[in-house]
């Protein structure tokens, strides 16, 4: 009877710390009305198109031009980032490039893919990948390790022949994340996402502020993480259950079955 109880409450428990994990399930909004993917890009980080994950946007533009597009990540996300340029029919041997920039505009390193690629003379498209190291709810100041809000995505040939300049060319970019949940989870959070724009605006009063967001307005599914919750809780209600079962365990293989009867009770 006690181990029946111990595992009824154990089953309790785990139901309890995965109640979270099934509430941010819900599917990420559209970042078009109509529900389509972008079809521009920016020229600038001012005006860097804003794309979902899991969207596929395109962009028609010159060879020489630098665009951009924009994407929230949130903590215990490991983005990556795809771009496939299709090159014009004639044209020389061109070598492309995809950099990563966080909120505060710091260029974030690839930890792999293939970020810079050559395409030949008789090449009709080049594809590039970046995927980013995890993102972290919190990091010491001195670091660049990537934290929570609006990532830009830069694409652009580098140092391209003055005959192809001008040349019209097609580019797709697509970003996913895998979650790496309680892996990556650190005791800390930040106050705010690194969304740029946001900033203090006073609506009455000088010491009355609300927070606004000026420029970016996508946010991952479900709102940006609070910083508590990961599914390291899980795997701490499993060992704490676990434990409890072996301690009745072990308490019924070690207590024996009492005093024998043949045995007089001490006076």
């Amino acid at each position: 009877m006690r181990i029946t109880r111990v595992l009824s409450a154990a089953a309790l428990m785990l139901g309890l710390a995965a109640a979270p994990a099934v509430a941010d399930s819900s599917p990420s909004p559209s970042a078009t009305e109509d529900g389509g993917a972008p079809t521009e890009a920016g020229t600038s980080f001012r005006t860097a198109t804003e794309i979902e994950q899991g969207q596929t946007a395109i962009a028609g533009a010159s060879t020489g031009d630098y665009l951009y597009w924009s994407f929230p990540a949130d903590a215990g996300q490991r983005p990556t980032v795809k771009a496939t340029v299709k090159l014009p029919d004639t044209h020389a041997a061109q070598t492309w490039q995809i950099d990563v920039y966080d909120g505060l505009r710091r260029r974030q390193a690839c930890q792999y893919g293939a970020q810079t690629r050559t395409a030949g003379a008789d090449a009709a498209s080049v594809d590039l990948t970046c995927v980013l190291r995890t993102v972290r709810a919190w990091s010491e100041p001195w670091a660049e390790d990537p934290l929570p809000g609006t990532y830009y995505i830069r694409l652009t040939v580098l140092d391209p022949p003055t005959s192809d300049l001008g040349l019209p060319v097609d580019a797709e970019v697509r970003v996913d994340s895998e979650d790496i949940g309680g892996a990556a989870a650190v005791d800390g959070s930040l106050a705010h996402p690194l969304v740029p724009g946001a900033g203090a605006i006073s609506q009455s009063g000088e010491d009355e502020y609300t927070k606004d967001q000026l420029l970016a307005s996508l946010e991952p599914s479900g709102g940006w993480a609070s910083g508590w919750w990961s599914d390291r809780w899980v795997w701490t209600a499993i060992g704490g259950a676990l434990a409890a079962l072996a301690g009745v365990g072990g308490y019924a293989l070690t207590r024996g079955a009492g005093r024998p009867s043949r045995v007089p009770p001490s006076a």
